[in-house]
Parts: C-alpha cells; structure tokens; sequence
C-alpha cells in the first residue's frame, strides 16, 4: 500500500470507528465508509485482525460479525487522539497563516477580500477576517454545486465575482492549479497565498 502514515492513520481509525458502531458491519459498508476501494478495506481489516484491534465471528447465512477488542479500543482511542492533536494544530498554524495574510491586506488599506476554493482553510480565514477591519464578500469555486459559504455567495464563474480588493487563495484540493487560474485572472500582486500552502 502506497499511502502516508497520517492517512493509514486516518483509515485504520475510521474502521475501526466503523467497527465500534456496528458489529454486522459488511466489508462493503467499510469500503465506502472509509473511502476506499472494497479490496483496500478488505486489506486493512484483515490488518487490524492480525493486530489483535478487531475480533471476528461467523453469524449465519454466511456472514459475519467484527467486534473491537480491548487492544482495539485502546488503538481506537490513542488514533482519535491524534487525529484531533494533528487537526488542532491545523488550526492553529491555518490560523496563524491567515492572520498574516490580513495583516498584508490591512497594510495596503485591502478592505475586500474574496476567496478561492471552499475547505477548511477558507472557514478558517473568514473567521479571522472576523477579527479585522476586513469583508469577505464572497468565493470563487467552480467545483462545487453549493451557492453560499460563510453566508456569503460562491461564485462558479470568475466573471460573477462581485469586485473586491484582493483574493485569498484557500483551496486545499489542488491549490497550484487554482492558483494558476487565478493569477491569470487577477493582478497577481492581488492574489495572497497563504504560507501553510507552501506554494511560494
């Protein structure tokens, strides 16, 4: 399996999170629940078997029930734990990021900033603009269907963008490529890459 550890992290936990749930869980429940193609979880459950994290039982009809074991709600928690110190620490250094950000839009009397792409980080900057004398009047993201974020518009097309003074680029999935597009948009000076992007 080619995958980091953070994200084998991420699957174990949601598997055995699933497990803990329902034990008549079916592997293809696990699959979807996790994200993965039904083999991948097949892998990982027969994983955390070997590991002593989840026991299994035949039940009729052939079919058959997974239950956490001791080993497996203590691997359960130590994962959660982990997963929420990680998420935090996001957080804060997404935060933080943001935060300078503004401060650069505040310098050049930026009073309204728009973002690209909706995730985390983009909830994250609006909340900090919160802080400061600074608008979000909107974001731009053609992949998504939703027509509000931050209950501001999201625009789909670049053309529907209402002005502003500057864009934040916010999109977590594939922020090179967004930015591309944006500064072929936009003045680039306009356009603020937020340093935990690590673009610049």
């Amino acid at each position: 399996m080619n995958t980091n550890p953070e994200r084998e992290e991420q699957l174990v936990l949601e598997l055995l999170d699933a497990v803990g749930h329902r034990s008549d869980v079916s592997q293809r429940h696990l699959a979807r629940h996790m994200g993965v193609a039904l083999g991948l979880a097949n892998s990982y459950l027969k994983r955390c078997i070997r590991k002593g994290f989840v026991k299994i039982t035949e039940a009729p009809a052939n079919r058959y029930l997974y239950y956490l074991t001791p080993q497996g709600f203590a691997e359960k928690s130590r994962l959660t734990a982990r997963y929420l110190s990680s998420s935090l620490a996001f957080y804060r250094k997404a935060g933080e990021s943001c935060l300078r950000i503004l401060d650069r839009c505040e310098q050049k009397g930026w009073r309204r900033i728009a973002l690209c792409g909706i995730s985390d980080l983009a909830e994250i900057a609006a909340l900090r603009a919160l802080e400061r004398d600074i608008e979000v009047v909107g974001t731009y993201d053609s992949h998504t269907e939703r027509r509000r974020f931050v209950s501001k518009p999201v625009w789909h097309e670049f053309g529907d963008a209402l002005a502003c003074d500057a864009w934040i680029l916010t999109d977590l999935n594939s922020p090179r490529i967004t930015h591309e597009h944006i500064v072929g948009l936009v003045e680039n000076a306009r356009v603020l890459v937020p340093d935990i992007l690590r673009l610049e």
